[in-house]
């Protein structure tokens, strides 16, 4: 028997997206220079005057840019706070970032005049740093805490090799800074193809596994009698939270504080359900880059405020909050 979608939470879902629409408008809109909405739609189909020339080549791939770095960041957030029942989990937690890191500034040192290849160095370190995550949890037990206390021992050692190469090579500290603080600046489209298409992926299969997930919260006891192959999903899950950070890392630069922010938010709207929650921190989350990336451009224009550091602005007393809410629990 089909079960019928709970239409309780359908007006939340309406809202989300028509925030989520109104976000990219206003983004498309405001920046170091403001677009009148009848510049923005002609510079849109076509043309090469100035305002053109902003909306399709400046403003268009930026939005477009935050969106997706939004959507990513917010699912990997979920699914790592879901398979490892800690609220406080992030992409940060399993070393996503610190294996990004660690690659581009490895890259940055020894093959300097590779500027293109950044994006692909930091994918490759970040999904690097996950697999090392799987088989370490795997060989020991792959429960909840294993993979937490795993990500945090490897991104204590990815950032200590991250800090003995900046020691070594000075030069490259400037250039490192600029991509771990996390921004948008210069994205161009063809760079989201591939990204656009995992973070879509890893979506799409969380969805499929949002049922099963949702029965890890009974414990890894209770879920296994249910019949779920609890190390299995826990596995595909990791790796589908950090395939979907790793694809944002290769052009966003180590974005933080989203996976931890957006989930918490979408499960006080929808409830605690994956297959609800999921969706809702998709849509959640790319507005609030966007938003976050609009306000960068616009508070100190011309100067522009990297996205990286409004979202520290924004994340860091959240998660002073969540800290005090969760010793308050414990008290």
């Amino acid at each position: 028997m089909v079960r019928k979608p709970n239409k309780t939470y359908l007006p939340v879902f309406m809202a989300l997206t028509a925030a989520l629409l109104i976000a990219l408008v206003l983004a498309l809109l405001f920046g170091s220079a403001s677009l009148s909405l009848r510049e923005l739609v002609v510079g849109l189909q076509g043309g090469e005057d100035y305002a053109a020339v902003i909306a399709r080549y400046v403003r268009l791939p930026r939005v477009a840019a935050a969106g997706l770095a939004g959507v990513g960041l917010a699912v990997s957030g979920t699914l790592l706070q879901g398979v490892t029942d800690n609220g406080l989990a992030s992409p940060n937690i399993i070393g996503v970032n610190a294996g990004a890191g660690l690659a581009v500034i490895l890259m940055l040192s020894e093959c300097p005049e590779a500027v293109n290849l950044l994006p692909l160095a930091a994918f490759g370190g970040a999904f690097a740093a996950t697999l090392i995550i799987v088989f370490t949890a795997g060989r020991i037990g792959m429960s909840k805490t294993t993979v937490v206390l795993a990500g945090m021992a490897l991104t204590s050692v990815l950032n200590a090799g991250i800090s003995f190469v900046s020691l070594l090579d000075a030069d490259v500290v400037g250039m490192y800074r600029y991509f771990s603080i996390g921004t948008l600046a210069g994205v161009q489209l063809k760079q989201l193809a591939v990204p656009c298409g995992m973070i879509a992926l890893s979506l799409g299969l969380s969805l499929l596994l949002a049922r099963r997930m949702d029965a890890l919260c009974l414990g890894d006891a209770a879920a296994t009698a249910l019949g779920i192959r609890v190390k299995s999903l826990r596995v595909l899950c990791l790796l589908c939270a950090s395939a979907s950070a790793a694809a944002v890392v290769s052009f966003a630069g180590l974005l933080g504080f989203v996976g931890l922010i957006v989930p918490h938010i979408a499960r006080r709207l929808v409830g605690g359900s994956m297959g609800r929650v999921l969706p809702a921190s998709a849509l959640a989350g790319g507005t609030l880059v966007l938003l976050a990336d609009m306000l960068g451009r616009t508070f100190f224009a011309p100067t522009e405020l990297p996205v990286g550091i409004v979202m520290a602005l924004i994340g860091a007393p959240f998660f002073l909050f969540l800290l005090l809410r969760k010793g308050e629990r414990h008290a």
